[in-house]
């Protein structure tokens, strides 16, 4: 088994922002993969939550230009990061899940107009969990299935924000992740290439495609 030199963060703080994306993930999936690439002193390292049917991105920034291309445990390679020292040790070459061969790709992004404020994503992302948690309790108890709830889920997540084309889902995922600021000062941008949107903030981004549309199963609130 090939041994890859351990990954040095410009600032240790972004090895803490990764362990933190890393958590979430395997919250939601313990046996979660992440894909990591590596080049010109930045890291990308993808991942898909299973509930929001979405790519989540977390970047970092490189004390070294390292050329890296591999899908390892998301879990291992949480265990392998030393805040402290700013570090991390990249676990053993994973069989990557279908999605990691199917990634947003590195240019061509344009930015997409009608975005609401960070604020305003976050009350849509509060009213539809208040709606799906509504609806699900006034569901009769024969229909209170495990089918009926994820109907119910999908057709409030795949509504779209105005004119963007951007699915709640993907708000969902990105205030779930944390990469929703708290802060109205800062930025969160839409961006489209060919098929994909991308929704970018400081923390991170949600990447889907918008053909075929995806579908989603009933997200815990």
């Amino acid at each position: 088994m090939t041994v890859l030199a351990p990954l040095h963060f410009a600032d240790p703080r972004e090895a803490a922002a990764l362990a933190a994306f890393l958590t979430r993930l395997v919250h939601y999936d313990r046996a979660a993969a992440v894909r990591l690439r590596a080049g010109g002193g930045a890291l990308a390292v993808f991942g898909r939550p299973p509930s929001f049917e979405v790519l989540a991105i977390r970047t970092a920034r490189l004390v070294d230009d390292v050329d890296l291309d591999v899908t390892v445990s998301a879990g291992e390679l949480l265990d392998g990061i030393e805040e402290a020292a700013g570090k991390a040790v990249v676990p053993g070459a994973v069989t990557g899940p279908p999605w990691a061969g199917v990634l947003p790709p590195r240019s061509g992004w344009r930015p997409v107009g009608g975005l609401p404020s960070a604020g305003e994503l976050r009350g849509a992302v509060a009213a539809a969990v208040a709606e799906f948690r509504r609806r699900d309790e006034e569901l009769p108890e024969e229909l209170r299935t495990r089918a009926e709830r994820d109907r119910v889920g999908r057709e409030i997540w795949s509504r779209v924000l105005g004119a963007t084309g951007l699915p709640l889902r993907a708000v969902h995922a990105a205030q779930s992740l944390g990469f929703l600021p708290p802060q109205e000062q800062l930025p969160v941008v839409l961006m489209a290439a060919g098929p994909w949107l991308r929704l970018r903030t400081p923390y991170g981004s949600v990447a889907l495609r918008t053909a075929p549309p995806s579908l989603l199963v009933t997200p815990a609130p």
